[in-house]
Order: structure tokens, then sequence, then C-alpha cells
């Protein structure tokens, strides 16, 4: 299925969970993700399930100074 994450068309496999594509991205550490402009808890991420053409942003938290 094709998603538009982060404002790019990005093809990633059917039957994907926030979980699973953050995984499937190969991000380590906390994400904040939105879903077609909803924030999903991250409580959520193991069960919310993205469809085709859903729209999703990804902020990755990176530690530094």
């Amino acid at each position: 299925m094709q998603l538009h994450i982060n404002g790019k068309p990005v093809d990633v496999p059917d039957q994907l969970t926030i979980a699973g594509l953050v995984a499937h991205l190969g991000l380590k550490g906390p994400v904040a993700v939105e879903v077609n402009r909803a924030i999903v808890p991250r409580a959520d991420h193991a069960t919310h399930m993205l469809g085709h053409d859903d729209k999703v942003e990804i902020v990755h938290f990176v530690g530094g100074g």
C-alpha cells in the first residue's frame, strides 16, 4: 500500500500498524505520530491500523546538545 509519510509517497507492506511502520522504517526510540491530521497516542501505536493513502507525520526525538 502507499502512505504519505512526512509529505512523501512511500510504498509499504499491507496490514501495518503504526508500531509496524516505525519498525519497518528502522526508527529507534520514542516517536510522535499523526495520522490524517490526528495525533495517535503512543499507547495505540501497536493496534492502530494504517490504510492506503493515509497521511502520516512522524516526529523522531533525538537527544544531544
